[in-house]
């Protein structure tokens, strides 16, 4: 009787690492051009929801299949007129309100109104009791189709829709387009200690619809 040689000859192994590897790497490549990808905060305008260094994933999938939400967390190439001129640096910051939406500042308690509702706004920059304005001054203004108006949580250091419109006057220089935008900051995963899901707050589920 001959035994069958069933192990492969050791250097099998070998030929096959680089092909293992080569397929890893374009398995990460294609992950994080479409699906997640790293962000690290450079900046103070979503403090302390998201301080300086802080690291989220993001997801470059979802918005393939929808439109961003009021609440939401976004990364997003910003217009040039944002940041001196140089189109396609990212941003992050939060969708207060989408295309049809009026914004108001403020009702009697100084929050921000959208379609008519109050918003209470937990996440707003606060540090030794004292928290950031809704908005550094009164506006009102309606949000064209396919556009966002997005506010930074710490309102008084952040370069976002209202200082934009506070400047131009100008709705579609104060937004964004649908189509600037990278994906949602679903999480907060560095440092571990500040770990959280980065989740839409219950105010924004009583916002009605754009007012016809």
């Amino acid at each position: 009787m001959i035994d069958e040689q069933t192990d492969k000859p050791k250097s099998s192994f070998w030929r096959e690492l680089p092909i293992l590897l080569g397929v890893a790497i374009l398995v990460a490549v294609l992950v994080r051009a479409f699906v997640i990808q790293t962000f690290y905060i450079p900046s103070q305008s979503m403090e302390h929801t998201l301080d300086i260094n802080d690291r989220v994933l993001v997801n470059k999938l979802v918005y393939n299949f929808r439109s961003p939400e009021r609440g939401e967390i976004i990364v997003f190439r910003a217009p040039g007129e944002w940041h001196g001129g140089e189109e396609g640096s990212d941003f992050i910051k939060r969708v207060i309100a989408v295309g049809g939406d009026r914004v108001v500042c403020c009702d009697p308690q100084e929050r921000l109104m959208i379609n008519g509702h109050s918003l209470d706004e937990p996440y707003i920059f606060s540090e030794g009791g004292v928290s950031d304005p809704a908005a550094s001054q009164e506006f009102d203004v309606t949000i064209p189709p396919g556009r966002l108006w997005m506010m930074g949580d710490h309102r008084s250091a952040s370069g976002d829709s209202l200082e934009h419109w506070n400047r131009s006057q100008d709705i579609d220089t104060a937004t964004i387009p649908e189509d600037a935008v990278v994906g949602r900051a679903f999480v907060l995963f560095w440092p571990f200690g500040r770990a959280t899901w980065l989740s839409v707050p219950d105010t924004y589920d009583s916002v009605p619809g754009p007012q016809s």
